[in-house]
């Protein structure tokens, strides 16, 4: 399993559950989860087949900013 880790600007779990379907739709519920207590806002997600730029697309079309951390 990989595991790619983004920066993030989200901020709250209400936040986090307007974006759980579509994580759990395109990652698998119980695949990822954020690091909110982080200064970077930390999204965790645990895949073999999930490209970043899939978890990009969700923020950034629900008005949040994420960059994949290497």
């Amino acid at each position: 399993m990989n595991v790619i880790v983004f920066k993030t600007s989200v901020d709250s779990a209400d936040q986090i559950s307007q974006l759980r379907p579509w994580l759990d739709k395109v990652a698998g519920d119980g695949c990822w989860n954020f690091a909110l207590d982080d200064c970077d806002r930390i999204l965790r997600i645990v895949s073999d087949s999930m490209k970043p730029q899939a978890a990009i697309k969700i923020l950034e079309e629900h008005g949040f900013s994420c960059h994949e951390l290497e």
